[in-house]
């Protein structure tokens, strides 16, 4: 797993501000060259991230494609991604948790904060009878459903990003422990992504 995945935890990006957080989005992008898809936990954020990087990364010649905000099929959208190398992909919780693209095309992944599950009726009764360590669960199920999404096969490199400074350790339990995890900030975030993924190429040892 070292030479396959690493996962990467921001503590430097306020992600409640969204030129931030989008900062944060087009430079990581930009980084790994497109091949990445953009989680998100509301719709809200998605698009007011889409708004600010779209340009610029059409600008650096990066396609963008958005769930919730281009006039297609999410089914549609996942192929356009998977088929173009270089592209990048926004999307919720249905990118997050079904679709499967493997190789070059998805070799970055980045959330934009811990998905911890919304507190709605049915969660509240959930979690009274389940105990507080339901959150935890369900948070760890999203996080290691994300992750699935990076690394399809043997043969797959890519580097997952949280955009969140208040990540427990805890929950990171529910990626695989071969892989290392780095807490650092934006500025390095990017800079070891591009020097991850420049020998993307190269093959993985089985």
């Amino acid at each position: 797993w070292t030479k396959q995945a690493w996962i990467l935890v921001v503590r430097d990006v306020e992600r409640r501000d969204p030129e931030q957080l989008s900062a944060a989005y087009r430079e990581l992008f930009v980084a790994a060259g497109g091949g990445a898809l953009g989680l998100f936990t509301a719709v809200r954020t998605l698009r007011a991230t889409h708004a600010r990087i779209a340009a610029p990364l059409a600008e650096a010649g990066i396609t963008l494609y958005a769930q919730h905000m281009d006039a297609l099929d999410t089914a549609t959208l996942v192929d356009l991604f998977r088929a173009e190398e270089n592209a990048c992909l926004l999307g919720t919780d249905a990118l997050r948790d079904g679709i499967d693209v493997v190789g070059r095309s998805l070799r970055l992944c980045v959330f934009d904060k811990v998905p911890w599950p919304k507190p709605t009726i049915l969660h509240k009764a959930r979690r009274e009878r389940f105990g507080k360590g339901y959150d935890d669960l369900i948070a760890r199920l999203r996080l290691k459903q994300a992750f699935g999404r990076l690394i399809r096969s043997e043969t797959d490199r890519g580097v997952f990003v949280i955009l969140d400074a208040a990540t427990p350790s805890r929950l990171l339990a529910a990626l695989p422990p071969e892989a290392p995890v780095m807490r650092c900030g934006l500025r390095d975030a990017v800079t070891e992504t591009r020097s991850f993924l420049v020998n993307s190429d190269a093959p993985v040892d089985s």
